[in-house]
């Protein structure tokens, strides 16, 4: 689309060079072809090393680009990255792409359903009623069980397994409010990226990213009825015990332990090999590696315990 194009749909003006666009994307990001945003104060740090060719953002905010980056002005940049993420959503159905491609030795049940442009390595199981969507990945020795749904353009690793009724790059939970109080959505154009050697349990949802991918990594253990925020990274070995809940763009080390019913705000980084209790709530960033925590507000464990004895005492 051309830059003047979006300039129409967003209701703004510009000076400079119509370049074609084909995305959105993060200041940090985004290229020479894509337009990106700013909306909180937090990324605006990013604003002078950004390449995009275009930045949707406020008039007190417009100097602070670089000189060679166009902006686009208006009043709510959120909003106008809702309203424009629609423009760049890949189509829900496509069926033009070539015919999905199967392993050798792989077994697709006759009552799965496997889009066009799918691919599906060797020895794999697929199990009936599972939907693979266009463009997905399947490596090989996975086995999906039945009525897994595993939405288009999102990558699987190799022997890997996934439970029965869980889905595998659904919309993450996104969407802009204007000063009417009334919401639009924003268009989860990234995807879901599983490594190796991973294990899902059933009725478990990882949301796919808004721009770039939401990624599991190696060796990850996640427990039924998990959900999983888009943009989070999951690092290698951890474990996400039933009920964890993450918002959005959660990123937690390697070998991360949650208790059931443990959650984080958004925008969090959890170091590596800390582990938290069952219904631990966690609201900052964990810095220091390898400590145990409880509760909410968020402690660490052995200071929980000493608050519960205290507790027990003075009620009895």
């Amino acid at each position: 689309m051309k830059l003047s194009k979006i300039a129409s749909i967003l209701e703004c003006n510009f000076e400079g060079s119509d370049t074609e666009i084909i995305g959105i994307n993060t200041l940090k990001d985004a290229k020479e072809d894509e337009v990106s945003f700013v909306s909180n104060s937090k990324y605006v740090k990013d604003l002078e090393h950004t390449k995009a060719a275009a930045v949707i953002i406020s008039e007190n905010l417009a100097s602070q680009l670089p000189a060679d980056c166009i902006p686009l002005v208006t009043k709510n940049p959120y909003w106008s990255m809702a309203i424009l993420s629609k423009y760049f959503a890949p189509p829900i159905e496509d069926d033009t792409p070539s015919q999905p491609k199967i392993g050798k030795n792989s077994k697709v049940s006759p009552k799965a359903e496997i889009a066009n442009s799918a691919v599906i390595g060797e020895n794999c199981t697929i199990l009936a009623h599972v939907y693979i969507g266009a463009q997905a990945v399947i490596g090989d020795n996975t086995v999906i069980y039945p009525s897994v749904t595993v939405y288009r353009d999102c990558e699987i690793g190799n022997n890997c397994m996934i439970h029965a009724n869980t889905v595998i790059g659904s919309d993450g939970f996104g969407f802009a409010t204007n000063e009417k109080g009334e919401h639009k959505k924003i268009y989860q154009n990234g995807n879901v990226v599983i490594e190796d050697d991973v294990e899902i349990g059933s009725n478990t949802s990882i949301d796919r990213a808004v721009f770039g991918s939401t990624v599991i990594k190696k060796g990850v253990r996640i427990d039924n009825l998990v959900q999983i925020g888009h943009n989070c990274e999951i690092g290698e070995y951890s474990v996400l015990v039933s009920q964890v809940g993450l918002a959005g763009s959660s990123k937690l080390g390697r070998n991360v332990v949650m208790g059931g019913q443990s959650a984080t705000a958004g925008h969090l980084e959890i170091a590596p090999f800390s582990t938290f209790a069952a219904r631990s709530g966690i609201t900052s960033s964990i810095k220091e590696p390898g400590k145990t925590y409880a509760g909410f507000p968020l402690m660490g464990h052995r200071q929980w315990l000493k608050l519960q004895a205290k507790l027990a005492r003075l009620i009895k």
